[in-house]
């Protein structure tokens, strides 16, 4: 006969398998959750910015070196292109982790372009360019390597702030580069500007004529750089 304590007893089992088999559900479904958090944390550690090769032919960069006296040329500022440069971009608009910018430019391919110079003045600026100021026999390239990038949102546009070592004229200082970023259809366009002070880097001012021509210590570089996804 089934009496009422075996009926509790059994009651009792039935309840306590129940529970078991509830906690082993649950237990189950909470290690999938964790594997899906875990498993999205990995998705995006592992997730690498896009690369951009710099297209120099699609970009300018130009170093304007400030007139510190009128005796010659008539005081004009010289505005120095820079025609051989090449490098890579990696580059997020999501994130600024993982972004990069290496930068490498061609010393003796720096030329004076303004218009108010003669022909015959520019050969002597681009010739003391070459011997008195940026020596590039001595050290022929000029080179930035960022050590930080930051990247945020101001009014639908991308603004970084570039961290890196700058080596020029065989000294290295770390610099911060400012610049507004645009990303569209495998293009990247990036353009600021910056100053630095060539005392900082032992680069002498042009001489030409025994010291007639005189720049100020301040050169400020303007860029507006091209570079298309690898």
């Amino acid at each position: 006969m089934f009496t009422r304590k075996a009926f509790r007893q059994s009651f009792a089992l039935a309840s306590t398998a129940l529970l078991l088999a509830s906690s082993a559900t649950a237990g189950v479904g909470h290690g999938r959750a964790k594997t899906r958090v875990a498993a999205s944390g990995v998705a995006a550690r592992g997730a690498t910015p896009a690369r951009y090769r710099i297209d120099a032919a699609r970009s300018k960069f130009v170093v304007r070196a400030f007139s510190g006296g009128p005796l010659w040329f008539k005081g004009h500022d010289h505005l120095i292109a820079v025609r051989d440069f090449a490098g890579e971009v990696a580059f997020d608009p999501a994130s600024s982790v993982g972004a990069s910018v290496v930068l490498r430019v061609v010393a003796d391919s720096l030329a004076e372009t303004r218009d108010v110079f003669t022909e015959q003045q520019k050969q002597i600026i681009n010739r003391e360019l070459r011997e008195i100021v940026i020596q590039p026999d001595k050290y022929p390239e000029i080179t930035f390597r960022s050590t930080a990038v930051a990247v945020g949102m101001e009014k639908g546009v991308f603004k970084a702030r570039i961290d890196g070592d700058l080596t020029l004229h065989g000294v290295t200082r770390r610099v911060r580069i400012p610049a507004e970023v645009s990303v569209s259809a495998g293009d990247l366009r990036a353009r600021g500007e910056f100053t630095i002070d060539r005392g900082d880097f032992n680069v002498r001012a042009t001489s030409a004529f025994h010291g007639m021509v005189r720049v100020r210590d301040k050169l400020k570089f303007t860029f507006d750089i091209a570079a298309r996804q690898m």
